[in-house]
């Protein structure tokens, strides 16, 4: 809601697990819903093989389809309340982590929503994020509402929900968690305003960057299943040469089964494979039970070489005719909504603050504190009214920034390139280190805005 900036179809929002259903929101040029047995007989849209998970999961599926303009690039699955206490006993009817686990086998990020009120990471809810192994790197969290705590209340809580993260999701990799309040309504408390629209930024650069990469991240998951296809191939092809060809077949099975680790380990070695890319032992094992062994198929050396060949050579090739089209078509960012809200006018990310401050006034903006600036430059013994890269340096190595900073400065502060700096050079150097200590990026080359008045016009014809 808060990225769409309009309502959806089914939509409703309540501080109850309001969502009962998985819903698709999608583009469409006209507003309406679309039921999940209709949907997954649409030859159009993705979600035909989610038809295996019955009628009791397509009841509680279903597409929006709006006109706006985000979802012209992206389109958003909400997912049902995550449960927790008596309710969560309650079956659903369907088997609700084998559908997270198949969306999120296929979506290029998921997104995981912590209220600052409530933490407390549920049994369902712990369930769901295992669904998501193997899907580390597509995971972001956000803890929402985080303008109804304080500061030191938000960072108890932050704590908190990074312990609860560490002790559910397996990876010694620390999350990244986006602090705000998603939402259009004031913010209750305004002491973090400035790290909620930092973070709130971070998340739109995360989610607008998703277009643009969704062809190598298709090409990484092919290479991703052909390794695991691969993989699999070894271990059915080995049972499969394992089974006795006349007598003792289904004690010879149990046996396979109840060796599966023993197994894995011996292909890592005879084919030097990773641990990672076989499948989970017990997850293995139930699949195996209802299997026939005699009926697998044996190793066909000329496909696997085929898959390496392919892994080698030509997804090298595929790689680089993604990056020739990436680089011939123009750059794709998602637009409208909440998207628009910060890119344009006085109220975008660090319009004023830092090197962009001063941009739309018409005096320069280091005059005001020029004054104090000035009685540290005459400090310094200045001939003809310049100080020398030396005099300056005793300065300037007093606000303890590193060599690589000041030098940066220096370049930026010395407009003519004469090797000295004059009074409004110095002064525009301390300027430089303010901002730097005040914790903002330097610019690449000096704006026109933090040019000094008296190297205006030369500076200006020499560009």
């Amino acid at each position: 809601r808060y990225l769409l900036e309009q309502d959806f179809p089914g939509m409703r929002i309540g501080p109850e697990p309001t969502t009962d259903s998985f819903i698709a929101v999608m583009y469409g040029e006209t507003e309406g819903n679309v039921p999940g047995n209709a949907l997954v007989v649409d030859p159009k849209k993705p979600f035909r093989k989610l038809g295996r998970f019955g009628n009791a999961f397509l009841n509680r599926f279903m597409c929006s389809q709006l006109p706006n303009e985000v979802l012209k690039s992206i389109s958003i699955i909400d997912s049902p309340g995550i449960l927790s206490g008596e309710k969560q006993r309650i079956s659903r009817g369907y088997d609700f982590c084998q559908v997270l686990q198949w969306f999120a086998e296929r979506v290029d990020r998921i997104i995981l929503l912590f209220d600052a009120h409530k933490l407390d990471i549920s049994d369902e809810f712990s369930e769901a994020i295992k669904a998501f192994r193997g899907q580390d790197d597509k995971i972001r969290v956000v803890l929402n509402k985080a303008d109804q705590v304080d500061t030191q209340q938000l960072m108890r809580v932050y704590g908190a929900l990074m312990w609860s993260l560490g002790k559910v999701i397996d990876t010694p990799e620390v999350l990244r968690v986006y602090i705000g309040s998603f939402w259009a309504h004031p913010l209750r408390n305004t002491d973090n305003r400035r790290l909620f629209e930092a973070e709130a930024q971070d998340l739109f650069k995360d989610i607008q960057s998703l277009p643009q990469k969704a062809a190598v991240r298709k090409l990484n998951d092919l290479i991703k299943r052909a390794r695991l296809a691969k993989v699999h191939a070894y271990i059915i092809s080995y049972l499969k040469k394992e089974m006795p060809s006349m007598f003792g077949k289904e004690n010879k099975k149990k046996e396979l089964i109840n060796k599966l680790p023993e197994i894995y380990i011996q292909l890592q070695r005879e084919y030097h494979i990773s641990a990672g890319d076989f499948p989970e032992v017990k997850k293995m094992q139930e699949q195996l039970e209802n299997c026939d062994f005699t009926k697998f198929h044996s190793l066909k050396p000329k496909l696997i070489e085929a898959v390496d060949n392919m892994l080698a050579n030509k997804i090298a090739s595929l790689m680089n005719l993604i990056r020739q089209e990436e680089s011939n078509m123009p750059t794709e960012m998602v637009h409208g909504g909440a998207f628009d809200g910060t890119m344009a006018g006085p109220f975008g990310h660090g319009y004023g603050e830092g090197a962009k401050e001063g941009a739309d006034e018409e005096e320069w903006v280091v005059a005001k504190d020029k004054p104090a600036y000035d009685e540290i430059f005459y400090t310094l013994s200045p001939v003809n009214g310049k100080i020398s890269g030396i005099s300056a340096k005793k300065e300037m190595v007093t606000s303890k920034l590193p060599n690589s900073v000041l030098g940066k400065i220096w370049k930026l502060a010395d407009c003519d390139g004469d090797g000295m700096l004059d009074d409004e050079e110095f002064a525009l150097a301390k300027h430089l280190i303010k901002i730097k200590l005040d914790g903002y990026e330097l610019p690449g080359s000096l704006p026109s805005h933090l040019v000094p008045p008296s190297h205006r016009k030369p500076f200006q014809t020499a560009e």
